[in-house]
């Protein structure tokens, strides 16, 4: 076993009382003391998660917008200014998600963020595909990555840089902009308004102590587990894989189809996948009794068939279990999950749960 890896933030978060676990193979905090408080803090005010851990590639070369045309299915052809933001599956030939990713247009090619528990395989995958293509790949080990979120981050982001206040103010969502070395977008994992921003390795432990001091709390990995189902947004590995297409994971919207011409992998077998009917479909499961719902647990739906909760929770917002189910595309209104040996009666809700900190479902 090799020893975790640590992001630039690591002596931050032992200074702010992280409790460290390993994820992904990287030593990274799972709270600050109480999960459900970092949780609240980020629906009522703002905090902060160490995501250096995950990958960010910068894409160069004459070809790069050809290449990434082919290797995504969402189309960066869309991307119309420098700082505009793309989320995206990247697919094998099957039409299994190998990745979810965000792409940015950069002044000199693509800015590309990958998960962290991927990134191996992702490189890997890169890279062979880029055969016959001008096109090279830089892994920017050098940056670090903090995300401000809640109702108030960006304005503590602005308290701390006020120089760029004024242009930070002006990003529209999905949207980012150079300062330099570093890169503020308006983008995050919350169902928060707030910013992802990329910084110099060596200047983010006093970005972080700045962040603190103008009241940004340090969040863990676990309150951004319950934050972001509540938001309904997928986690890979859990409500996507290689196995499993865009179009069974609620991530049809990610897939460009026009132009026809556009050939990107894994189109051949979604678009057999959406001729022969998409079987199963992803929603949102509800149970306002008692019982955690459960990543793993059988779903059943009468008259249709067996699903699979791919992520659930209980919800510190709603004080109620929610989850994110793949089932039967026939399913209805309601469904059944097997609690401990007991079919419990669940409510099909459409996602997210929770936006900008209020309930959204019927």
């Amino acid at each position: 076993m090799t020893a975790p890896k640590r992001t630039p933030l690591f002596d931050a978060h032992i200074a702010a009382g992280a409790k460290m676990v390993d994820f992904a193979g990287w030593e990274m905090p799972i709270h600050y003391g109480s999960q459900l408080k970092e949780h609240e803090v980020v629906r009522n005010d703002a905090g902060m998660f160490d995501v250096s851990h995950m990958t960010v590639v910068d894409i160069s070369g004459s070809d790069a917008k050809a290449w990434l045309q082919k290797l995504i299915a969402n189309d960066v052809s869309k991307l119309g200014f420098e700082g505009k933001a793309l989320y995206s599956g990247m697919l094998n030939e099957q039409g299994g998600v190998v990745d979810d990713l965000i792409v940015y247009l950069a002044a000199n090619g693509y800015r590309m963020v990958i998960n962290a528990g991927t990134t191996e395989k992702d490189l890997a995958w890169m890279e062979k595909q880029s055969a016959g293509f001008d096109v090279k790949l830089q892994v920017r080990r050098d940056l670090a990555m903090l995300a401000v979120q809640g109702p108030q981050a960006i304005a503590k982001v602005c308290a701390v840089k006020p120089d760029w206040a004024e242009a930070i103010q002006g990003l529209k969502v999905f949207q980012g902009l150079p300062f330099g070395e570093w890169f503020v977008a308006r983008t995050g994992y919350t169902g928060e308004d707030g910013l992802e921003i990329m910084i110099p390795a060596a200047e983010a432990i006093n970005f972080f102590n700045q962040l603190q001091a103008a009241g940004v709390a340090p969040i863990g990995l676990g309150a951004r587990d319950t934050l972001r189902l509540e938001a309904g947004m997928n986690l890979y590995g859990h409500d996507m894989d290689e196995t499993v297409s865009p179009l069974e994971a609620g991530m049809g919207w990610t897939i460009a189809w026009n132009p026809e011409e556009r050939d990107f992998i894994g189109r051949k077998a979604l678009e057999a996948q959406k001729a022969a009917g998409v079987a199963m479909k992803q929603v949102g499961l509800v149970l306002e009794g008692r019982g955690v719902l459960r990543e793993g647990l059988k779903v059943v739906v009468e008259g249709a068939g067996e699903g699979i909760i791919t992520s659930g929770t209980f919800s510190p917002t709603l004080k109620h279990s929610i989850a994110i189910a793949r089932v039967p595309a026939a399913t209805g209104a309601t469904a059944l999950v097997d609690l401990r040996g007991t079919l419990t009666e669940v409510r099909v809700v459409k996602m997210p749960f929770v936006r900008n900190g209020k309930k959204v479902f019927e």
